[in-house]
């Protein structure tokens, strides 16, 4: 059964890696015998990651990238190939949010959060799908969504409509590019605490929040790890265009 999940043959990109979920996937990826590139804007960041993984004997590469910027992608794609080989597998994480209500938000902050999240994840996947179908290789899209793509919640309307984008994106390309051997499916996490959000669940907010998931509990990043292992690997082999949920059950409430 372990086969199922095994990655240890894949390339695997993951952007927004310096940090959070990103680093957490690189981690677990690169533990399950995968080559992982790590991309994000701050390379300080990735180079330390990368040392890591090289240390326990993993294979990691660092790589400058910045989504919202087309050329960066394609330099970025272009390095991660002289470094590793082709990628196999993205993982489509890199995002941000910014914490205003909507009558608050400026045309700026719109431009930063969608630009991040829908446009650079949409044309990043779009250049590797790329490459794949010129290699006639079998490939594999997981994007990064959220259970604020479905729900909502105040003060944070652009990121909830670029995960909302994320979702559907994902199933108009998987209907596109299943015919190319290409899969593509979505990640959609709760609430996880992560080192940018861990003060906050300290506060009444926060603690008003987490007694909101049924669980009764903020996820950890680790409760991630089955998904995208599964995503990732050849185990979701007859998925594309699914969105999979782990949240403790907020949506629910």
């Amino acid at each position: 059964m372990s086969d199922l999940f095994d990655v240890s043959k894949e390339t695997i990109l993951v952007t927004g890696a310096s940090q959070g979920l990103g680093r957490q996937f690189a981690r677990v990826l690169a533990a399950h015998g995968a080559a992982v590139a790590l991309a994000a804007r701050q390379t300080d960041k990735l180079k330390s990651l990368e040392e890591e993984i090289r240390g326990k004997g993993g294979r990691a590469a660092a790589v400058a990238l910045d989504v919202t910027d087309i050329a960066s992608i394609t330099g970025a794609v272009d390095a991660v190939e002289a470094a590793l080989g082709p990628v196999t597998v993205l993982i489509n994480n890199a995002g941000i949010a910014i914490e205003k209500l909507a009558t608050e938000q400026t045309e700026a902050d719109w431009d930063a959060v969608i630009g991040a999240n829908l446009k650079g994840a949409y044309f990043l996947a779009t250049e590797i799908a790329r490459r794949m179908i010129a290699r006639k290789q079998e490939g594999n899209i997981v994007n990064i969504a959220s259970v604020l793509g479905t729900g909502v919640l105040k003060a944070v309307s652009p990121y909830a409509i670029s995960k909302a984008g994320i979702i559907q994106a994902t199933r108009a390309m998987a209907l596109e590019l299943a015919g190319q051997n290409i899969r593509i499916n979505a990640l959609a996490p709760g609430y996880i605490d992560t080192e940018m959000n861990h003060a906050f669940w300290s506060t009444p907010a926060g603690e008003r929040l987490a007694k909101r998931i049924p669980q009764r509990r903020v996820g950890a990043e680790s409760d991630l790890d089955g998904a995208i292992l599964l995503l990732a690997s050849r185990a979701s082999r007859y998925m594309t265009g699914s969105v999979i949920t782990v949240d403790g059950g907020f949506l629910l409430n």
